[in-house]
């Protein structure tokens, strides 16, 4: 990759005798560096009031954008710029069809790691170290207070890392702080937890019939299926899918939170429940389809925090999520290997899965007790 052209120019300051022109070498002034790179212009401070300093800067950045190391000028493999990568990787994002809602989220978090790059002379993939992302990651409390959104940003920039790796523009991905979250894990429902679950729909919307009978489904369905609420309440009636072949019931859909695909098997008895929710709308099981999804979201999920604790039911901070546990647990506790249980789960990495239900392996918890066990006869 070529480096683009950089000029040297000064911004003055006030009073300054040569304020007229831009390219004084003798000039105490600041010296900035300019390039144009795809159409866009860029601008960087040299950092120095040296005109030779800054012909040194000059020679460093062109170094570093085409890949050569600036000590010998040896080619290196090519550098990939941040922006472009970012750029690529949203568009990945969108072509995995993630909501542009998420998409959004990523855009403004990169922004701030291009930003912060750029701060410090950093324009290519390639300089994203561990060192230099570990300073980054100390800003994020001013930035984002909650722990848990932290540990949310640290995923996507885990995935943008993930992403740049697989592409082959880092050799390594850069080992990112930990975050240690506040907030209570959720837990799955017992048998008879969920029971008390539906049962209590009745006594809850009692004076709202067709509300506890989409609740109902609804619950029916995050249980059966896995979907987190937001991709349960978008669910569209195509993506339940019967298999005359094997005599039953599919949910086909995609996660919006990631993009990944998921084919999850629904008891019949289930999914002709949620088939038979009408809400007035012939494409989507539960959302009308007017309003945001966000709002609409943020509604049903109100409705759930009310049903659990009317079935003084608590344990964690996202009551709905408590759903999804309870699926991926109750497969994990049977035996469904880990690897699996991620896929339905619609997880971009088995460490995601790990990293939440290691704890409920059933394989591996009974390894464990073998060889705690055995040694009991010695």
């Amino acid at each position: 990759m070529s480096a683009p052209v950089i000029t040297i120019f000064v911004r003055h300051s006030p009073g300054c005798k040569y304020a007229g022109d831009e390219f004084r070498k003798t000039c105490n002034c600041r010296k900035h560096l300019r390039w144009t790179h795809k159409g866009k212009q860029h601008r960087q401070m040299a950092g120095t009031r040296s005109w030779a300093q800054a012909e040194e800067a000059k020679r460093n950045l062109e170094a570093q954008l085409s890949g050569k190391a600036p000590a010998d000028g040896e080619l290196l493999a090519e550098a990939q710029s941040l922006t472009d990568a970012i750029d690529t990787f949203l568009q990945e994002k969108r072509n995995q069809g993630v909501t542009e809602k998420v998409v959004g989220k990523y855009t403004r978090e990169l922004a701030r790691l291009r930003e912060f790059c750029e701060s410090r002379s950093i324009f290519t993939v390639k300089g994203l170290t561990r060192e230099l992302l570990t300073r980054y990651c100390a800003t994020w409390p001013e930035v984002y207070p909650a722990s848990l959104t932290r540990s949310k940003v640290r995923e996507r920039l885990r995935s943008f890392l993930r992403f740049c790796y697989e592409a082959e523009w880092l050799s390594r991905i850069p080992q990112l702080s930990k975050i240690e979250v506040d907030q209570s894990p959720t837990l799955p429902l017992s048998a008879v937890e969920y029971a008390r679950l539906l049962d209590t729909c009745y006594a809850t919307f009692a004076d709202d019939p067709a509300k506890r009978v989409r609740i109902h489904a609804l619950l029916q369905l995050m249980r059966w299926s896995g979907l987190a609420i937001r991709d349960a309440l978008t669910l569209k009636r195509e993506e339940i899918i019967h298999d005359a072949t094997k005599k039953l019931f599919r949910i086909v859909t995609a996660r919006q939170k990631t993009g990944t695909h998921v084919s999850v098997p629904v008891p019949n008895e289930v999914a002709e429940e949620i088939l038979a929710v009408a809400n007035g709308n012939p494409v989507y099981v539960f959302w009308s389809g007017k309003g945001l999804e966000e709002s609409v979201t943020k509604n049903w999920a109100k409705f759930l925090a009310r049903l659990f604790r009317d079935a003084r039911l608590d344990g964690g901070y996202m009551k709905s999520h408590r759903l999804r546990d309870t699926f991926g647990v109750d497969l994990l506790q049977k035996g469904v290997p880990l690897e699996e249980v991620s896929k339905l789960l619609g997880h971009e990495s088995i460490k995601t899965t790990e990293k939440h239900y290691s704890r409920w392996v059933k394989g591996r918890q009974d390894r464990l007790d073998n060889l705690v066990t055995a040694t009991w006869d010695k």
